[in-house]
């Protein structure tokens, strides 16, 4: 039973409506007065569906003229810190009787066949899973090997006897919502050959991969109101899928395509698909995100979105079109430090580092001679070049700092540019994106890495992941 409860009021899943409504009737025993919350599970978070005052008589009624989608919800007792948890499915005209001094045993759920499957199957999980921990403490405990042959064997026919009862709930309720959720929560089974050869590790992947899905269907509504889904999905999409970004693309809509007919389940999955992608946490990963903007948000197939909400999206795509993995960088037209003109692709290098900093940034003050410093004692002689971009907005003429610091610390073998205040007042009246967008420019410095053709092969780079990728296209010049 947990004691804490965080309520999300901003969700972005709504309740779909149904015609017949609902009536749930609760009753707290040793209550009389408050207020009481029906929730329901909606990835880490309860949603509220409906909020009720607790009579003298330690009863409350909630009641919508709308059904309830099916999923597991619960009744918060006043002051949000204990809970009492029941399925809703198709039988919504239910009551609940709860009392908190033993909530396994004295709650009470009528008029819900699948409340009573629930109830049994809460019962038989807690009284195994109290044997199970009692003996894994005794276990760790063991002081002889044959106490830990006792104790590891009595674990292992616990288990298997909590597996059985829930299997036995799939065979013979195969359409009960108990039968939907407990093959939801299976692990596929991991794979029984031992890896000998590299072949062996892949093949032991990829069949766990195949069988990750196994017990949920994306065309079920249901699902997504349970505790386990969202971390499944975090799991999967984290740790077991390859992070390679057309990977990723591909599978993503392929379960958007199969949860198209379920409104719901497809509303969630490209909120959360969205939200992960939009600041991924490996490089490149963001061509995700751009491919969901141009196939289903800039299309029109997320309606549920406000005005807000959606800006931010397409303003954030528009930020990264320009400068994914594998595409050629923009263009920059620029002045250097005599006011000439001076261009990224005029710069003929194997590669083009872009130095995008600012000589009043402090971190840039360490970062730049860092830089140059590597540059001078590795990277040079592989015919690597710099390009570096002043940052800071409208600056009509050149800035005795910035040329004080380029002098200071010796940084003459860049190629140092700025762009002009007129020039950029000039753009943005010709609604010609800056480099700030073009680039993504929202912190100082930026490290990109280009190749011979102005390729971006890496981007938003530490010095560290700088060495180490020029390291890798030199010992292997073909890869991608």
């Amino acid at each position: 039973m947990k004691k804490y409860l965080v309520f999300f009021f901003a969700g972005l899943i709504s309740l779909p409506a149904f015609a017949q409504g609902y009536q749930i009737n609760f009753k707290a025993a040793g209550y009389a007065s408050g207020i009481t919350y029906l929730t329901y599970y909606m990835g880490g978070n309860f949603n509220i569906a409906d909020s009720a005052a607790i009579g003298n008589n330690g009863a409350a009624i909630f009641k919508g003229s709308e059904r309830l989608p099916p999923g597991i919800y619960a009744i918060f007792f006043p002051g949000k810190q204990i809970r009492v948890e029941f399925l809703i499915g198709k039988e919504q005209s239910i009551s609940v009787t709860a009392d908190t001094s033993d909530l396994l045993n004295k709650t009470l759920v009528i008029g819900s066949k699948e409340n009573v499957l629930y109830d049994q199957y809460q019962k038989v999980a807690a009284t195994k899973g109290r044997l199970i921990q009692k003996e894994l403490n005794a276990f760790m405990a063991s002081t002889s090997r044959e106490d830990s042959l006792r104790h590891e064997k009595n674990y292992t026919n616990y288990n298997k006897e909590l597996n059985d009862y829930r299997e036995g709930i799939i065979k013979n309720q195969p359409n009960s919502m108990m039968a939907a959720l407990l093959n939801a929560i299976k692990e596929p089974a991991l794979p029984k050959m031992v890896p000998i050869t590299k072949q062996d590790s892949i093949n032991n992947y990829t069949l766990y991969k195949k069988h990750y899905w196994d017990g949920i269907s994306f065309m079920d509504d249901r699902i997504i109101r349970t505790p386990f889904f969202l971390k499944k999905i975090e799991r999967y999409y984290r740790e077991v899928i390859s992070p390679e970004p057309d990977t990723i693309i591909k599978d993503v809509d392929y379960k958007l395509l199969l949860a198209r007919s379920s409104p719901e389940m497809y509303k969630f999955l490209l909120n959360w698909i969205t939200d992960e992608f939009i600041n991924p946490k490996y490089m490149g990963q963001d061509a995700v995100f751009v491919h969901l903007f141009e196939k289903y948000h800039s299309q029109g197939l997320s309606p549920w979105l406000n005005e807000k909400q959606m800006e931010s999206i397409s303003r954030r795509a528009y930020m990264l079109m320009a400068n994914l993995i594998g595409e050629k960088g923009a263009d920059l037209e620029m002045l250097n430090t005599e006011n000439k003109a001076t261009s990224l692709y005029g710069l003929s290098a194997d590669y083009t580092i872009i130095c995008f900093w600012d000589p009043n940034c402090g971190h840039c003050k360490e970062e730049v001679p860092r830089l140059d410093s590597i540059y001078r004692a590795s990277w040079k002689e592989h015919r690597v070049k710099i390009f570096a971009v002043l940052t800071p907005e409208n600056k009509q003429n050149i800035t005795p700092e910035w040329i004080s610091f380029i002098k200071d610390h010796n940084l003459e073998d860049w190629t140092h540019v700025y762009k002009a205040k007129e020039t950029e007042e000039a753009d943005y009246a010709a609604q010609k994106p800056s480099f700030r967008q073009l680039y993504d420019i929202t912190l100082t410095p930026t490290l990109y890495l280009l190749d011979k053709d102005k390729r971006i092969i890496g981007k938003k780079l530490t010095l560290l992941q700088l060495n180490d990728l020029l390291k890798v296209k030199w010992n292997n010049p073909t890869s991608k």
